[in-house]
């Protein structure tokens, strides 16, 4: 085991049992039609970390996903994730991207939102700023449902839900996507933008 570890290093369960060990969560294994997943509880709300593949013709990617249903006060929104290939053209095609004052953010990202005030109070947070600078690749969101096979949540319930890419096996990784999760959601409550009350949804 020990010539495998080194051959292909630690295995996604031992990596994700050392991060529910770190962070104070549950890993949860895999069971009958789902993957295995760590569940946190950080606050009132509770925060689950799983993988999600999407394929594509005959290609697929596998993310690291982050969900955590919450009580929406104003029903602000928003998306932020790294500029691409087809960016610049989106945005002369009408294509929302706010500047919220900082370059290096303003530079690196697409950002929408629902109120450009709350979108300049929510990254005015320079820790979170400097977390999402330290990724290679992150999507992060408000939805209103966990999708079409997923929870369909109560009117006023929201989820922050982010996808990232290439960390699922890399424990320092994982905490510092997990830490931006978090401290998102701190932020949301800081700016008016959600309760922290348990929504008792159940992902």
């Amino acid at each position: 085991m020990g010539i495998l570890r080194e051959l292909f290093g630690s295995s996604r369960e031992e990596i994700w049992r050392q991060l529910s060990a770190e962070i104070g969560a549950d890993y949860v294994a895999a069971g009958f039609w789902k993957g295995d997943k760590v569940v946190a509880q950080h606050g009132q709300w509770t925060i689950t970390l799983d993988t999600l593949t999407e394929s594509a013709r005959e290609t697929s990617s596998t993310y690291t996903r982050l969900r955590a249903p919450y009580v929406n006060k104003d029903g602000f929104r928003f998306t932020i994730y790294h500029k691409g290939l087809f960016s610049d053209l989106g945005k002369r095609l009408g294509m929302q991207d706010v500047d919220v004052g900082y370059r290096d953010l303003d530079e690196a990202f697409i950002i929408k939102g629902s109120d450009e005030s709350q979108l300049r109070a929510l990254f005015a947070n320079g820790r979170i700023r400097g977390l999402l600078q330290a990724q290679s690749s992150v999507y992060l969101t408000v939805k209103d449902d966990d999708g079409w096979f997923g929870a369909n949540f109560p009117t006023g319930v929201d989820e922050l839900y982010l996808l990232a890419g290439n960390v699922s096996q890399d424990v320092d990784r994982l905490k510092s996507v997990y830490d931006l999760f978090a401290e998102t959601l701190h932020q949301l409550c800081h700016i008016g933008s959600a309760y922290e009350d348990d929504p008792y949804i159940v992902l």
